[in-house]
């Protein structure tokens, strides 16, 4: 399969054709009025983007998918050693991947030294497409680290490496679009997967709220965990994003926005957090 298909052109053009789907719906369906216009804000986010990418390309070249080929043919991690392959391997791989991309959420709020470097991502000052994106280079290189880590630790089919990598970025990008979703639709699809009125919680300013909805893809970690909020308390149109007026808004320059993890780490509102 492999010899057949470039990967990262595949993951390329999954990646394209979603975000530009997204765009395109967030323009026609907007969940809230925009209160910084996209010229504003996706400099910045496009900027943080594709240095993501470029460093991401140069320190760990072979990424995710490279990482599984090299585990499967060394025959290491946990499904060997039990035997098991096939079908179940692979959902029990992407299920697996997609709680560790939720408790390293939890922790990149809960660790102090971890919550400096996400805040690069709750800066921004609305939720969209590129929002989702939108993380410091060194939040990228301890993602992939970690991800690594479980991806060696199970030895999963390469297949479902591949799957969880393009599913976690097309999610990314939905579950942080401001794009209005019928009321009972949201409904139907927050019993599996993380909407965007789910996930907008998440990016409130009351500490509250943000300590809640750390899901990517599937929602029903926060609901097992404790962590599930259902709607914020001024409602989608009335909450506001972001880390309040002493980062959020210089946070539409590409270089503050790299600065930011060097900054005494912000209080909220509703918390005494330092």
């Amino acid at each position: 399969m492999f010899d057949q298909i470039d990967i990262n052109q595949l993951r390329m053009a999954c990646f394209a054709g979603i975000f530009l789907l997204m765009a395109l719906l967030e323009a026609g369906l907007p969940r809230r009025q925009r209160t910084s216009g996209r010229l504003r804000r996706w400099p910045a986010n496009w900027g943080l983007i594709l240095l993501d990418a470029l460093v991401v390309r140069l320190i760990f070249p072979i990424g995710g998918v490279g990482l599984a080929l090299l585990v499967v043919d060394k025959g290491w991690g946990l499904f060997p050693l039990l035997g098991l392959s096939g079908l179940l391997a692979g959902l029990l791989t992407f299920v697996a991947l997609d709680l560790a991309v939720w408790f390293q959420h939890l922790m990149s709020h809960k660790v102090p030294l971890f919550w400096r470097i996400h805040r690069v991502h709750h800066a921004d000052s609305e939720v969209d497409a590129t929002t989702g994106l939108r993380f410091h280079p060194v939040e990228i290189l301890l993602s992939f680290i970690w991800k690594g880590l479980v991806i060696a630790a199970l030895g999963g089919p390469v297949e479902a490496v591949l799957i969880f990598e393009i599913v976690l970025n097309g999610s990314a990008i939905f579950n942080h679009a401001n794009l209005r979703i019928p009321l009972w639709a949201d409904r139907l699809l927050r019993c599996v997967i993380v909407t965007p009125d789910m996930h907008r919680v998440h990016h409130s300013v009351y500490w509250r709220e943000t300590d809640s909805n750390y899901g990517f893809y599937f929602s029903f970690w926060d609901r097992l965990f404790g962590t599930y909020v259902d709607q914020p308390e001024k409602g989608h149109d009335g909450m506001e994003i972001g880390l309040g007026p002493a980062l959020t808004p210089k946070a539409h320059s590409f270089l503050f926005s790299l600065s930011i993890p060097f900054f005494k780490n912000s209080r909220r509102r509703s918390t005494d957090r330092d």
